[in-house]
């Protein structure tokens, strides 16, 4: 039994609050697929040669939450949560945190989230945040994450099956 709440997405809305519900339908479904996990079994790596781990999907979306709704969308000087990027430019966050719980890892992931959600609530779609010499808009943005999520939520799907069997979402 799940109690994250997963709710659908409206099918016939704005754009702003289309876009908002799908990113949040995909948080939810890799939190769903985080409920009742031990510390060991969210450090439990797929099959080898992967190292990934759903603590270590929860840590990377965590920076990912972290860079482009803080550093990239509002010029926020903030630390990376788990460590630097890596050489290539990707957010990082894969590799194992040392003494963390999956539950810290897990509150502070939701922490991400509600500064994202706040940083997002007086901004425009159209509204821009230098990004690579250029500009990136807030709708770039929440496409980008939904993307990321989608993604990520199938390997989270994959993982959970592996660790104890538990399919669907």
């Amino acid at each position: 039994m799940t109690t994250t709440e997963r709710p659908m997405p409206p099918l016939n809305t704005d754009e702003r609050t289309g876009l908002a519900a799908w990113l949040d339908f995909y948080r939810a479904t890799v939190a769903v697929k985080c409920e009742g996990l031990t510390d060991e079994q969210a450090r439990d790596a797929s099959v080898a040669p992967s190292t990934l781990t759903l603590m270590g999907l929860v840590q990377h979306l965590t920076e990912v939450e972290r860079n482009w709704f803080r550093r990239v969308l509002t010029g926020e000087d903030v630390p990376p949560a788990y460590g630097a990027p890596s050489p290539d430019g990707h957010d990082g966050g894969f590799e194992l945190s040392g003494g963390a719980t999956f539950a810290e890892t897990c509150a502070r992931w939701q922490e991400e989230i509600a500064a994202a959600r706040a940083n997002c609530a007086a901004r425009s779609l159209d509204d821009t945040a230098p990004f690579m010499g250029g500009e990136v808009n807030l709708r770039w943005i929440h496409t980008h994450m939904i993307g990321e999520y989608a993604r990520h939520s199938g390997h989270a799907d994959l993982l959970r099956e592996r660790i104890d069997g538990t399919t669907g979402v």
